[in-house]
């Protein structure tokens, strides 16, 4: 299926977003190249023993027909389907991965795509990491979400001299054992880190901007069926969770692009906003020092090789913490300049809103041929597109987008 000598079309990212663009180009007889690691920003950027925020009903990746999803898997290694109370574990979801992949894209070639460039008509020249160049008529960036990783600026002037990281950066938090650790956010990767570090010998503190943390509720016991009518019109099911706002969010990300910039800017923050799961309060309350409704002022090394962080306090209150590292869990700001994959020139074409891609229906940026799906799609699409289960619309609306592109 795919020409050593070039690609009607080039998948860049071997991650859930990837895999299920490839595994809709396939169904459809689309000629294609796939790169990128399998897997690689789960094996290489989340922490071993973190269980997947989202429940097992909507962890799944997309495939054209039925029987791909975690639930199948499960069967496929002669083990019980699951329910929604057992969170997934990270290697346990890398293993369905890599289960898919092998597949849907047993093609991938687990090269680094280092630059993508205008072609020499309307299309794009592709440079890999082991020298090979080729031309390409459309291009799909399924990059995740690393590239993304926000550190805010009052620490991000430590991270050279390694006081800050992200969480992003930490696949094993033992090596914190001992050490005073500020995490910084409210939300499931700075909780998680924190009980993580917890249960690994450190001393983690967690600052939120927040008045208080947020817990999920936990799964109903029953199955959506079997709930009575009422709760079923209160609370009605959905891929991103129970009540009519998540319902619209996972089943309208259609309509969601066709929202005011602001509007839904504003959604995309509030919609699933900081919170942590349901089975993680056990692990953080009582277990983890918090200090909610504190701002960093300031951040600076102290004269003990740590961090010197001076907190402010809702009421202009200041007090100070001292930590030997300090980690941001502050989540992911999408912005195509950061990028470095598409050449300057590409980066300038792109019609940006606030850093994010402006996307057609069919993910397609302003420039021809070039699309966006994962996170860089959700300040498009709106929440769906920051979780696992939003792949399917994505690769649905590009693969027929591409019909046309690749012959």
């Amino acid at each position: 299926m795919n020409s050593k000598n070039g690609a009607p079309i080039t998948v860049i990212g071997a991650g859930p977003y990837g895999l299920a663009v490839a595994a809709h180009l396939k169904a459809q007889g689309i000629p294609f190249r796939i790169f990128g690691e399998p897997m690689e920003g789960w094996l290489s950027h989340m922490p071993k023993g973190m269980y997947l925020k989202s429940s097992p009903f909507s962890s799944f990746i997309s495939a054209p027909m039925p029987g791909w999803r975690l639930a199948d898997y499960r069967v496929s290694e002669g083990r019980a389907s699951g329910d929604e109370r057992d969170p997934v574990h990270i290697s346990e979801f890398v293993r369905y991965g890599l289960w898919f992949q092998q597949h849907w894209a047993p093609e991938l070639e687990q090269v680094t795509v280092r630059r993508v460039e205008k072609g020499r008509g309307r299309g794009f020249w592709i440079t890999l990491d082991s020298g090979e160049g080729f031309e390409s008529r459309a291009v799909v960036l399924g990059v995740g979400i690393v590239r993304f990783a926000n550190v805010p600026p009052v620490l991000a002037h430590m991270v050279d001299d390694g006081l800050v990281s992200h969480t992003a950066e930490h696949v094993d938090l033992s090596g914190f054992a001992g050490q005073r650790v500020a995490v910084v956010g409210a939300g499931q990767s700075a909780l998680e880190s924190a009980a993580l570090l917890h249960e690994s010998g450190a001393q983690p503190t967690v600052l939120a901007r927040a008045g208080s943390l947020v817990f999920g509720p936990p799964p109903q016991t029953e199955r959506p069926v079997e709930r009575s009518a009422r709760v079923r019109l209160m609370y009605p099911n959905s891929l991103l969770g129970d009540g009519w706002p998540l319902v619209a969010c996972s089943r309208g990300p259609a309509v969601y692009r066709r929202l005011p910039d602001r509007v839904r800017a504003r959604l995309l923050r509030t919609v699933l906003g900081p919170y942590g799961a349901w089975w993680l309060r056990d692990r953080v309350e009582g277990r983890v020092p918090v200090r909610c409704g504190v701002r960093i002022g300031s951040a600076k090394p102290d004269l003990a090789g740590g961090v010197l962080l001076e907190l402010e306090g809702p009421d202009g209150d200041r007090q100070t913490l001292e930590a030997d590292h300090v980690i941001a869990g502050t989540g992911y700001r999408v912005d195509v300049d950061r990028l470095e994959l598409l050449s300057a020139e590409l980066r300038r074409e792109v019609v940006k809103n606030a850093g994010a891609p402006r996307l057609s229906p069919d993910f397609e940026s302003s420039v021809p041929g070039l699309f966006f799906t994962g996170l860089a799609a959700a300040p498009t699409f709106g929440p769906l597109l920051r979780f696992v289960c939003g792949a399917g619309f994505a690769a649905r609306r590009i693969s027929t987008a591409l019909r046309a592109v690749a012959w």
